[in-house]
């Protein structure tokens, strides 16, 4: 991620339904405890491939809506498509530097198209 001049750390959105389903673990079975433990793991771990703090937001959707926030973690709840609400968050943000966690390929390209940088599920989910 490109180093930003400003003392405000990066903005890591990420694609919780995205990151959930990229591995076939049994999530369908429970969509808010998959997107549970995946906030949970992001407020331990952060983004290991940034080296330093950073506001990390959760975008959840469908039966995932009812995820709370914990510290570290804010959550977003998307009212509709939760890609629509990162594309969003990613406007919002303006000049800030933000990353995106995803490997859907048109969120990408929007996001990008945004001035977003990208990475993928593994960054937040290790190799599990």
């Amino acid at each position: 991620m490109a180093e930003d001049t400003d003392t405000t750390p990066p903005l890591v959105i990420v694609d919780g339904a995205n990151v959930v389903g990229s591995v076939p673990d049994g999530w369908w079975r429970d969509r808010k405890g998959a997107a549970e433990r995946l906030r949970d793991r992001l407020a331990a771990a952060g983004v290991p491939e940034l080296s330093g703090p950073a506001e990390i937001v959760l975008v959840v959707e469908g039966a995932a809506r009812g995820v709370e926030p914990v510290p570290g973690v804010r959550v977003e709840a998307a009212s509709g498509s939760g890609d629509d609400r990162v594309v969003e968050l990613v406007e919002q943000a303006g000049d800030r530097a933000v990353l995106v966690v995803t490997a859907d390929r048109e969120l990408r390209r929007r996001v990008t198209a945004l001035g977003a940088e990208v990475t993928g599920p593994r960054a937040v989910r290790g190799r599990d």
